[in-house]
């Protein structure tokens, strides 16, 4: 009795231990601690100019610092929203460990547009902050070129947000 006891009780604390994992795993994958791209040599003024995306968005980042934005979406949970941002703002080129970012704030917003089609949660989505600010990460695409992305939704999924070099630029 006492073997099957010791047995039950071992098999009791593996079991509480499983959970206990299960539950500090659940929510860990690559993208929600993302630290970066590792880039650390992109310029300011290469980072400079015009940049789109497939859903017809496109941001102009001046050399002074001032920026133009037009029909950008919401980052992280936000892009559930379905609203996109247009007006002028600010950024400026950071470096840490993990690599570039480029830090975008809206400062003037002129318009608010609605993503078709609008998610579930986006039709009753409260209306955006005047204000907004956003992290695009730096990186090279295979063919050297920059691109600058963020990750949207549930971080969990890991989808990307990619802005390319407009056409022309």
């Amino acid at each position: 009795m006492a073997g099957e006891s010791g047995l039950r009780a071992r098999g009791a604390i593996f079991g509480v231990l499983m959970v206990v994992w299960a539950v500090l795993t659940a929510c860990a994958n690559p993208y929600q601690y993302y630290e970066g791209t590792g880039l650390h040599d992109a310029t300011k003024a290469e980072v400079a100019g015009g940049w789109e995306n497939v859903e017809g968005t496109r941001v102009v980042l001046r050399e002074d610092g001032t920026a133009v934005l037009e029909k950008l979406d919401g980052q992280d949970f936000d892009f559930e929203d379905g609203w996109r941002l247009s007006g002028t703002g600010t950024w400026q080129l950071t470096d840490a460990d993990g690599g570039q970012v480029v830090r975008l704030a809206l400062t003037a917003r002129t318009r608010v547009e609605r993503r078709i089609p609008a998610t579930a949660t986006a039709t009753s989505a409260p209306e955006p902050s005047s204000t907004y600010a956003w992290s695009f990460y730096v990186d090279r695409d295979q063919h050297d070129k920059l691109k600058l992305f963020f990750f949207y939704g549930d971080p969990d999924i890991g989808n990307t947000y990619v802005m390319t070099r407009e056409t022309g630029s």
